[in-house]
């Protein structure tokens, strides 16, 4: 990871199950945005918010993304979360990087307004947004303006853009539009397993990998496994 000093880091969290053009859209929109010096790119290995494991496994996701973010200088992969046994908690994530010595106010956790509009839900809300600032990727018609008036407590935190400086003395929210890849892993999934193409859905390398190593294709079941109607038992 980066040396720390006055650095400003953007955190880009989740299954990556596959890695696709949205979220590498999503980065760079922030990037831009915040003036960001680089990206951390975080693979859950236990999602909280996901009933089922991720289909791929974790050294899979983990070749996916860096083979997704190879080309990009200023975009690195951190293992932090990948490394433990517990849910990928996003405030035990942070907590981890404050005691690798980043300061909160340093952070800047990307994510989606469909994501953000969860985040009461989240393990350790409300304290999480006093961890990082939260840059949150509005797109598609799906912004923050339903969640802002059911919780007007968070409009406060909401700062304008540009912020291109190292004086904050707190966190905040920043709202980036941005037009972005209108594409889900769950999409791409689903795509790999009917045998259609996800050509410009995903980096090449990434396409490459994903079909050298049959990912998410549909697996048969033997026959005899199933139970009454059909239904696992």
């Amino acid at each position: 990871m980066t040396e720390q000093n006055s650095n400003r880091i953007g955190i880009l969290g989740g299954t990556f199950d596959p890695i696709h053009i949205g979220h590498l859209d999503a980065a760079a929109a922030a990037k831009q945005a915040l003036d960001l010096e680089e990206i951390l790119f975080v693979p859950a290995n236990k999602p909280p918010h996901r009933q089922i494991h991720p289909q791929a496994s974790s050294s899979h996701r983990s070749t996916l993304v860096e083979l997704a973010i190879n080309e990009h200088k200023d975009y690195r992969i951190s293992d932090v979360e990948l490394r433990q046994e517990t849910p990928s908690y996003t405030a035990r994530t942070l907590q981890s990087l404050h005691s690798s010595g980043w300061k909160a106010e340093q952070l800047f956790f990307i994510l989606g307004a469909d994501a953000f509009s969860q985040i009461m839900t989240w393990h350790d809300y409300p304290r999480v947004l006093s961890d990082s600032n939260f840059v949150v990727i509005e797109r598609h018609g799906i912004t923050l303006d339903p969640i802002i008036k059911c919780h007007p407590e968070l409009s406060a935190r909401i700062s304008s853009l540009p912020c291109k400086t190292n004086a904050l003395n707190e966190t905040r929210i920043f709202l980036v539009k941005a037009i972005t890849k209108s594409v889900s892993s769950t999409e791409i999934r689903n795509l790999l397993t009917k045998g259609l193409s996800i050509d410009g859905l995903v980096p090449e390398p990434v396409a490459q990998h994903i079909h050298t190593y049959s990912l998410y294709k549909k697996v048969d079941r033997p026959h005899g496994k199933k139970g009454k109607e059909g239904k696992n038992r």
